[in-house]
């Protein structure tokens, strides 16, 4: 479709647009695009919306539905710079995304989509995330003492960075060992690119990674990196509302040179000690402040888990190929849907997976993926003996044995995190 046979200025202005790469595409989209916005709605293709948005009809544009799938991830430097260009205008975007990787996801979330659902779309789904994105900011608290106070959990930083949970759905299925690694592979940054470009360019700093341990009674993160505990953390914990860049700053401790830590208190404490409204504060500070937030979890839910989901790009769910796992699947996706919480934000990662010659247990953990009616993107082999040596002597596997199996797709998973910035900064370089 053109832009002038889609988009009909009268009787009514155009406030809203899909964004797609075919125009017989995503079917179900437009059909709730009608059911909800009526006529006051367009139609477009990725190229025409970045001439759109620069003519005077887009002046009254709210958001746009971008559509996306997995032939998209060929061409993510235009869907960022759409994306980028919309909230220039200060359109809002909504993502509907079908089979994208969590990379491509990672790095369009980055960009600064405002909401992203799933294809095919929840019913009544698309309304309830247009009607999230309508409602207006709130506006900065007033206190006597202090004039006007900025919005809660407010950082001084100038970054926007990337949030990604480790939860273990049972007990020693490896969710700190990869948070811990994942963490350290991503602070080394990305590999040098082989076909970057023909002109030199000066390599891009590793990125600035924050490490969080929210694990207030059993974290072992501070272990696993031989750093010590600090008696900050529980000051920071009891009263995130006096929390400024400093007082954050104070109860990390660095490890290496580009990861930070918060790590578990010094004494074992209540789970409800912090609430959600602390969670996020927390969450937002670390974001403003650094390139890759990685969260490691407790295996217990509590109320503040929603929120870590709500703030997470992507959502590390680890898993074993045992009954207690299956058993908690069905039991977290039933807990998330009947609070009607972002489920397909959950990427299932299965620990000491069996080894591609082991083809009856590879049947099964295919047979455990339908049942449960889950898709298992992440195969994490069975680091052995060197993955404990490595927790104990406080050394992440890189460094400790950097030819285990494990630690080399851990490496492979953060290198697809990084590399698509590398893509992103060629193409507008």
């Amino acid at each position: 479709m053109t832009a002038s046979a889609t988009l009909q200025a009268e009787p009514s202005p155009i406030v809203a647009c899909t964004i797609r790469r075919e125009p017989d595409g995503f079917e179900l989209l437009i059909e709730d695009m009608e059911t909800t916005m009526g006529d006051k709605w367009g139609d477009l293709g990725f190229a025409e919306a970045l001439m759109f948005f620069n003519q005077p009809e887009a002046e009254t544009l709210e958001f746009i539905a971008m559509a996306v799938d997995a032939e998209d991830e060929g061409n993510l430097s235009l869907l960022s710079e759409v994306i980028t260009q919309a909230r220039a205008q200060g359109i809002k975007v909504i993502l509907i995304a079908e089979d994208v990787s969590p990379a491509a996801l990672h790095q369009l979330l980055r960009k600064g989509a405002d909401e992203f659902v799933p294809y095919p779309l929840p019913e009544n789904e698309l309304a309830a995330a247009i009607s999230r994105i309508q409602q207006p900011d709130p506006e900065p608290e007033y206190d006597p003492d202090r004039h006007v106070v900025p919005r809660t959990g407010g950082g001084k930083g100038d970054r926007n960075g990337a949030v990604l949970v480790c939860h273990g759905l049972a007990g020693g299925t490896g969710a700190t060992t990869l948070a811990v690694n994942l963490a350290y592979e991503l602070a080394q940054g990305a590999p040098k690119p082989a076909r970057r470009s023909k002109r030199k360019a000066e390599p891009a700093p590793p990125p600035k990674v924050c490490l969080l341990d929210l694990d207030l009674q059993y974290g072992s993160i501070a272990t696993y990196l031989d750093l010590p505990r600090r008696e900050a953390v529980y000051e920071l914990l009891s009263d995130t509302e006096a929390m400024d860049a400093d007082v954050f700053k104070q109860a990390l401790i660095g490890f290496e040179d580009n990861i930070s830590v918060l790590t578990a208190p010094s004494e074992m404490l209540p789970l409800d000690l912090v609430s959600q409204g602390d969670i996020q504060r927390i969450i937002e500070m670390a974001r403003s402040h650094f390139d890759f937030v990685v969260v490691d979890m407790p295996k217990t839910i509590v109320q503040w888990t929603e929120t870590v989901l709500n703030e997470a790009q992507v959502y590390f769910a680890l898993i074993e190929m045992d009954m207690r796992s299956a058993q908690n699947i069905q039991r977290l996706k039933r807990a998330l849907q009947a609070e009607e919480l972002p489920v397909e934000k959950l990427r299932y990662v299965m620990n000491r997976a069996p080894k591609f010659t082991e083809l009856t247990a590879r049947q099964r953990v295919k047979r455990l993926a339908e049942t449960l009616d889950i898709a298992i993107e992440l195969h994490f082999p069975d680091g052995g003996r060197q993955v404990t040596q490595g927790a104990d002597h406080g050394v992440p596997l890189g460094s400790a044995a950097p030819k285990n199996p494990l630690r080399k797709e851990v490496q492979k998973l953060a290198h697809s995190l990084l590399e698509l910035d590398y893509a992103v900064e060629a193409a507008e370089a």
